[in-house]
C-alpha cells in the first residue's frame, strides 16, 4: 500500500532518491533514502507513532516540523526521536513508542 505523493501542487514533483529498506515494528518497509521517517511510514499507511503515558491514547503526525512530540518513536533503540524531522537511513529500526520510551511502559 504505497500512498506516496508523486506530484504535490505546492512542493512539486517527488525528489529522485534511491529506495532502501528499514524495519518498522519488525516488518521490512521501503523508504526513500533521506526522507523523514514519518513520511516513509505515512506512505505505507502507518498513522500511529506512539501512545501517551497516562491515557494510552494514540498519537501521530501533528505539527510536522519537530516542535511537538506526537511523532516520537523508538529509532535504533533510542526513544523519543522526532520522526517528522529525522531522515531515513539504510537499515534503520523504527518501533512504535509506548509511554515515555519503552515498548510496554505503564
Amino acid at each position: 500500500m504505497n500512498m506516496r505523493i508523486k506530484d504535490h501542487v505546492i512542493l512539486g514533483e517527488e525528489a529522485d532518491a534511491p529506495m532502501i529498506e528499514i524495519t518498522f515494528d519488525g516488518k521490512p518497509i521501503k523508504a526513500k533514502e533521506g526522507e523523514p521517517i514519518l513520511a516513509a511510514l505515512l506512505s505505507e499507511g502507518v498513522i500511529i507513532s506512539r501512545y501517551t503515558v497516562n491515557k494510552k491514547e494514540p498519537r501521530g503526525l501533528f505539527c510536522g516540523i519537530g516542535q511537538c512530540t506526537d511523532c516520537a518513536m523508538i529509532v535504533n533503540g533510542q526513544a523519543n526521536v522526532r520522526t517528522c524531522i529525522t531522515p531515513v537511513e539504510r537499515g534503520m529500526v523504527v518501533e512504535t513508542q509506548y509511554g515515555i520510551g519503552g515498548k510496554d511502559d505503564d
